[in-house]
């Protein structure tokens, strides 16, 4: 049955998927990927499938927030999705960490109200151990910059307590704030699916997010090769999970 948000089927067959924010970031992953071929668009819901490495690979934008991740992942799940890497951006919440430098997230901070309404917040959101250690993988044969930590997501993107919340949990060592890696966790891990969540930083700590973002959206240098190694990173990962079960 076609699912009436991502326009998709379970007879097309798809395992694994990428989850952008930006439709728009479809584009650069086509460029990514052999024989690239639209598959839907409805609302942000934006697909595309093609081969990398020998692996078929969807790649889907779910918007901005968990809320709207969290439809992607049920439906991805309904239509037989087993592996979901979400490739976005974040704000750094520790000073060294460059514009451009790759999070891999291991765990997120449930600040947000899409996983809250599925389980108690005690929960933990965490990704899929051996997804994590593939994204690793990927990112070391890059030789692209990155770390692996705690990220933290929160529910809106603009609010009062923004800074104070920022200032809080960098100073417990969390290292970046998304909006979507703990709806992914924890639904993901509800729903029996694996997930993993790669993010690139947009926004150094301290500066100004809303000034940063509108530059990472005019494609600065670091920022954009942030980005592609982001893409890089999850279809690599995904590639090699596929060739480890195509194995067994």
């Amino acid at each position: 049955m076609k699912q009436p948000h991502i326009g998709l089927e379970a007879a097309m067959g798809f395992r694994y998927a990428i989850l952008p924010g930006d439709p728009g970031r479809l584009d650069r992953v086509a460029e990514l990927l052999e024989n690239p071929m639209e598959m839907a668009y409805n609302r942000e819901f934006r697909s595309l499938a093609g081969m990398y490495r020998g692996t078929r690979v969807l790649a889907i934008s779910t918007g901005i927030g968990g809320c709207s991740a969290g439809i992607a992942v049920e439906e991805l799940h309904n239509i037989g999705v087993e592996a979901m890497i979400r490739v976005g951006s974040c704000g750094a919440l520790q000073r060294e960490i460059g514009l451009g430098e790759l999070i891999l997230a291991s765990g997120a901070v449930r600040d947000d109200g899409a996983s809250k309404a599925y389980v108690d917040p005690i929960y933990p959101a965490v990704a899929d151990t051996e997804l994590l250690m593939y994204c690793m993988e990927s990112a070391k044969e890059l030789g692209c910059p990155y770390r692996v930590g705690i990220v933290h997501s929160h529910e809106s993107f603009y609010y009062d307590e923004a800074d104070a919340d920022s200032s809080y949990w960098s100073a417990r060592g969390v290292l970046g704030a998304d909006m979507e890696t703990a709806a992914l966790f924890t639904i993901g891990r509800l729903r029996g699916v694996r997930t993993a969540s790669v993010l690139n930083n947009v926004v150094l700590w301290g500066a100004d997010t809303a000034d940063a973002i509108g530059g990472y959206a005019d494609g600065e240098s670091l920022t954009a090769q942030g980005e592609r190694n982001e893409l890089l990173t999850a279809l690599g990962a995904l590639a090699l999970l596929d060739k480890k079960e195509s194995a067994l």
